[in-house]
């Protein structure tokens, strides 16, 4: 029994900053519905396991998963497959990214297919569970790309006073304008009109 699935959002990041998150096994795969643990076997293959739960069935899904297909920034496809309570299971995900003037949309298409023992029992329930579990799996995505990019902080300014910082000076320095005040108004009234010549 083959599922699919399609659907889209707007990231507001760049699709550089998407296809980054997308094409990490690291950040991808805890985003699986009902993940359990994953192993990286290199930076394009790792092993995931999930949770599986319908009805009176419960169990454990291991699945070993490809990232297929990485065109930066404009793709992302992953490929896999494994066993689930005596069945089958094969899935994929691809994830086409296209800028915007509010950031990056996603395009997104997947497909599941269970063959064997899980099919049979599950009957019905397989498509709107499987269709639950990809809104999951979206949901979980586009929260995380809508929170910021962690940066290095900007450094401190420096505190005003002794230790740096701007202070205001009057010009030609604080003793020149102590000097100005001590000869009197009459010389301040002087200037700039006195530089003048005749």
């Amino acid at each position: 029994m083959a599922i699919q699935f399609l659907g889209e959002f707007i990231a507001p990041r760049s699709p550089e900053e998407v296809f980054e998150f997308l094409s990490d096994p690291n950040k991808f795969a805890p985003l699986l519905p009902d993940f359990q643990s994953m192993s990286l076997q290199d930076a394009t293959h790792f092993t995931v396991k999930v949770k599986v739960g319908m009805g009176n069935i419960r169990g454990s899904a291991e699945l070993k998963m490809e990232l297929s297909e990485a065109v930066k920034p404009l793709r992302a496809q992953y490929k896999g497959q494994g066993t689930a309570v005596g069945s089958q299971v094969t899935v994929s995900a691809g994830f086409d990214l296209s800028p915007q003037p509010e950031g990056t949309r996603v395009a997104w298409q997947g497909e599941t297919s269970v063959f064997g023992k899980l099919a049979s029992m599950a009957g019905g329930m397989l498509e709107p569970l499987g269709k639950k579990n990809i809104q999951k799996l979206i949901d979980g995505l586009q929260k995380a790309l809508v929170k910021p990019v962690v940066e290095a902080p900007a450094p401190q300014a420096a505190e005003p006073g002794f230790g740096g910082g701007a202070i205001d000076v009057p010009q030609g320095g604080i003793a020149a304008d102590v000097a100005a005040r001590g000869e009197g108004e009459t010389s301040r009234e002087m200037s700039p009109q006195g530089l003048k010549s005749d």
